[in-house]
């Protein structure tokens, strides 16, 4: 397919026809159903609708953008896969998003890169004028499919009319015979009105509705890629040169005093960095010890894991920001100067690595004293990413060609996809069991909200520990119904959940 195929009618249709048809199987899919299966389903379909007829305006794709579109990929397999609420509901707002920037990445025009917020700036253009400029094309393209209908065919058409209307009656007689001789036929007409009643015609008005709006939209959407509008404004020549020329004095280090002046990072470093040494020195005294019943004065092991853990979480926050900042810095400085801010930062890195260790050992205390929950795993995985953000930062301040942009684009979006896939359920299921085992309590309630995807594990400790959860689980198995007969909902971890507590439960033995 060239250039000159894209431009003709014929194609135009061809998109717009695969937009309704696209539109109808995502009616199909959705309406009515909860995304399952259906998901990947979709998003595999729509892919391939843009690759095809926005081909000749892609871009060459590189590692990067393998990357992306497998995380697409992976996230929506989740909706098939596991049952946890969190990222379901979570997913339903990221993989848009991210296919939005990925298309836009691929495909827009203005061939924005993936650092800074260009790429964000190209989506939103594209999302809304270049997309709904073309709905219009597409009421074009219906009006000229239409024509004027010659008068042969009208001929044609007048005597179908009225072919149908003599059959109207006949067909009344015929039926009605045909149901008086054959008692399964009148069956079957039988129940053609309860069919018919059972469908609302409000229902198709807006099963209709979905499939018009969807279909311009995902039209007005691929169309916007293979007919793009410039909006990108030209400024004079006159205003070109003024910018251009302070450019100039920002990068000779003649554009005054800035809040990333090497002189003023250097002694916000500096003032920072006295506090912080002086708070690790406090914190070693007893930081190490904790796990051996060596706590600060008057504390028990719950006021020392509440104590300051926000705190320390949100000065670490601030503390990156600070060295995010002071990288800016570094360009401009040099000599000794450079040197000194260069070993003020790796300070600044040590005393939050060990803010970001203290945080995390307090709420592993807090964890063993009152349990396992969502989010305190999720603050835990935090901390964790946090710290790979904080390394990463580290080797940008000695290396400054290191692309740390891209580096944390990428450890962001690997890191939510092995969120997904870690299995946050199974191990707040495991550690709460391990905790019981330790101490003798559990949280039964608690423990049976957990997803579709650990059931099979606490049906297997309620086995263990003599029905434990039993109360629980069948309460739990009352309030769900069989899982969905219609294929495009199928759900693994639900399916597995359903069969394991049906099995448990028919086994008839009193636990």
């Amino acid at each position: 397919m060239d250039d000159q195929t894209a431009h003709k009618p014929g194609f135009a249709r061809m998109a717009l026809l695969a937009a309704f048809l696209l539109a109808l199987v995502h009616q199909y899919l959705f309406y009515g159903k909860m995304p399952g299966i259906s998901y990947p389903i979709f998003v595999s379909l729509f892919y391939a609708f843009i690759f095809y007829f926005a081909k000749e305006r892609m871009r060459k794709q590189t590692w990067f953008s393998y990357v992306w579109m497998g995380s697409i990929g992976l996230l929506s397999l989740t909706y098939a896969l596991f049952g946890n609420w969190f990222f379901f509901v979570l997913n339903f707002l990221v993989i848009p998003v991210l296919i939005l920037l990925h298309m836009t990445y691929m495909f827009s025009y203005r061939k924005p890169a993936w650092s800074g917020f260009g790429l964000i700036w190209a989506a939103l253009e594209h999302l809304f004028p270049q997309s709904l400029r073309n709905w219009g094309t597409a009421l074009k393209l219906m009006r000229r499919g239409k024509g004027t209908i010659p008068n042969e065919r009208k001929q044609v058409l007048m005597r179908v009319l009225i072919g149908l209307l003599i059959s109207v009656p006949l067909l009344l007689v015929v039926t009605s015979l045909l149901s008086t001789a054959d008692g399964v036929f009148n069956r079957l007409l039988s129940t053609l009105p309860d069919y018919f009643y059972n469908i609302s015609l409000g229902d198709w008005i807006f099963r209709a509705l979905w499939i018009l709006l969807l279909g311009l939209g995902m039209f007005g959407f691929v169309w916007g890629f293979v007919h793009s509008k410039s909006y990108i404004r030209t400024a004079p020549a006159s205003e070109l040169d003024a910018m251009a020329g302070k450019l100039e004095a920002a990068e000779a280090g003649d554009d005054g005093i800035g809040i990333d002046d090497p002189v003023i990072i250097t002694t916000v470093l500096a003032a920072i960095n006295v506090v912080y040494i002086l708070f690790v020195s406090v914190q070693f005294s007893y930081l190490f010890g904790a796990w051996d019943g060596i706590l600060p004065k008057d504390s028990t092991y719950a006021d020392y894991a509440r104590s300051g853990f926000f705190e320390l979480i949100l000065v670490t926050s601030i503390n990156f920001a600070i060295l995010l900042l002071s990288l800016l810095a570094v360009r401009k400085a040099g000599g000794n100067l450079k040197r000194a801010i260069q070993l003020l930062l790796y300070i600044l890195v040590l005393c939050s690595m060990v803010m970001l260790y203290s945080a995390y050992s307090r709420l592993t205390l807090y964890e063993e004293a009152y349990g396992y929950t969502y989010i305190r795993f999720l603050v835990h995985a935090f901390m964790i990413f946090l710290g790979l953000l904080l390394v990463l930062a580290v080797l940008r301040i000695s290396r400054e060609s290191f692309p740390l942009l891209k580096c944390y684009i990428v450890l962001g979006l690997l890191s939510y996809v092995l969120m997904n896939y870690i299995g946050m359920d199974h191990i707040i299921a495991k550690q709460n069991i391990q905790r019981y085992a330790a101490s003798g309590s559990v949280d039964a309630a608690y423990l049976t909200e957990l997803s579709s995807d650990v059931v099979p594990e606490l049906i297997e400790f309620s086995k263990q520990e003599k029905g434990i959860l039993d109360e629980e689980l069948r309460s739990r198995l009352s309030e769900r119904a069989r899982p969905v007969q219609n294929w495009p909902s199928f759900n693994l971890a639900n399916y597995r959940e359903w069969r394991a507590l049906e099995d448990y439960f028919a086994e008839g033995t009193v636990h």
